[in-house]
């Protein structure tokens, strides 16, 4: 008998007194996907300095092998986000064939709507109809590129904003914001969705376009049933209770994906779950209600994290290690009992189930799920071993 089955006979029993049946829980855990994002394994740094690393990869197709590698490790990472034109390149369908013969799919398009000079003032807010169209034929050349690689997701994030009170008319800007997304929404192909993210500040320091889920709701609403709402665990004022931002855009039909991360401060791109977990816990705790309440979930779990100072495929898999372990609590949760004790107001017994859930070492658990899927079960420890690192490393630093 292996270590941990004593340990999981012994968790699946309780699982099983709460009327909590573990085969299922264990399908959920095989059938959740996360997408890991091309710029997490390449140099990245702050506005101060790159910090580069031996084994960050070069390019597209780099990027792709060590994304293919955590998914080999991982059993839940199939597909890789791409940045547009960070992954450029003129043969898409060869890029396209080279994924998939890693066993993995490119995933979101991102554009890159905040680095040109001419962005400076603004993208699709821009009060400059050129510069506005050049936007918006950025976009739309992603939406074909899109086409091509078989991605259903153009993920939008916008820098645009003003830093001075008087720079540019407030209103102006959300005519030009909600012209812009119209004429790209027409071009989505009917599979597609544009998911439209919020950010409350930064680089704009006075007013930023698209500065909350409010804002990005209006507008998804204003375009169609292709354009949802994508939340940033790192785009909010500290103390937001993103949880409820989850459940009313869940209720609503509208919560498109996350881009998933931890802060301290600001925008931090730390790794998932390593400063609030039980934040993260109780946004998992909120899909997997909305899911048993029979709400069809089309939500895209993204990561989106810049690693700069540790190792970037030993802080990917960390972040995907977090996340699996997060959403193995939040489906253990006892929610006959929650809803009971709701039900009768007792505030004190229900915090108790979540935090039951919250404590509860569901390692055994991860391992069983693991060992099925024929992936290890110490990931991260395997990739240690594995002479991957070092393989790469000699192969980047030379060539």
């Amino acid at each position: 008998m292996k270590d941990y089955q004593i340990s999981y006979k012994i968790l699946k029993s309780s699982l099983m007194e709460k009327g909590i049946n573990p085969d299922k829980v264990e399908e959920k855990l095989k059938q959740i996907k996360i997408e890991t994002p091309s710029w997490g394994y390449a140099d990245s740094g702050t506005r101060f300095a790159i910090f580069k690393q031996k084994e960050a990869a070069r390019n597209v197709q780099e990027r792709i092998q060590d994304a293919a590698e955590i998914h080999k490790i991982m059993g839940i990472c199939p597909s890789i986000a791409l940045h547009i034109p960070w992954d450029m390149t003129e043969k898409w369908n060869e890029l396209l064939e080279y994924a998939l013969s890693l066993g993995i799919r490119p995933g979101a398009i991102n554009p890159n709507l905040f680095q040109d000079p001419d962005y400076k003032l603004g993208s699709l807010c821009n009060p400059d109809d050129k510069i506005r169209g050049k936007a918006i034929k950025h976009v739309l050349e992603c939406i074909d590129i899109a086409k091509i690689l078989k991605s259903k997701i153009i993920s939008l994030w916008l820098a645009d904003g003003t830093n001075h009170p008087g720079q540019d008319d407030i209103r102006g800007r959300k005519h030009r914001l909600e012209e812009s997304l119209k004429e790209i929404y027409q071009n989505l192909e009917e599979e597609m969705r544009i998911l439209i993210e919020y950010k409350f500040f930064e680089p704009a320091f006075y007013n930023t376009d698209i500065p909350d889920w409010g804002t990005a709701f209006n507008l998804c609403s204003k375009l169609g049933d292709k354009a949802m709402v994508l939340v940033d665990l790192g785009h909010h004022p500290s103390g937001t209770n993103i949880e409820q931002i989850v459940a009313y855009l869940l209720d609503e039909k509208r919560l498109g994906g996350f881009h998933f991360n931890n802060k301290k401060y600001a925008d931090d791109d730390l790794t998932v779950g390593s400063i609030n977990p039980y934040e993260l816990f109780l946004i998992f705790h909120e899909l997997v209600s909305a899911e048993e309440d029979g709400i069809n979930l089309n939500v895209a779990y993204m990561i989106d994290q810049c690693h700069n100072l540790k190792p970037k495929m030993e802080e990917m898999i960390q972040s995907v290690e977090n996340i699996q372990r997060i959403y193995a609590k939040s489906l253990i949760v006892d929610r006959k009992s929650l809803r009971k004790f709701q039900q009768v107001q007792d505030i004190v017994m229900s915090e108790k189930v979540l935090t039951e859930a919250f404590y509860t070492d569901v390692s055994p658990l991860l391992f069983k799920v693991r060992e099925e899927m024929g992936v290890p079960l110490n990931p991260l420890e395997f990739f240690r071993k594995s002479g991957y690192l070092e393989k790469v490393q000699k192969q980047r630093e030379f060539n």
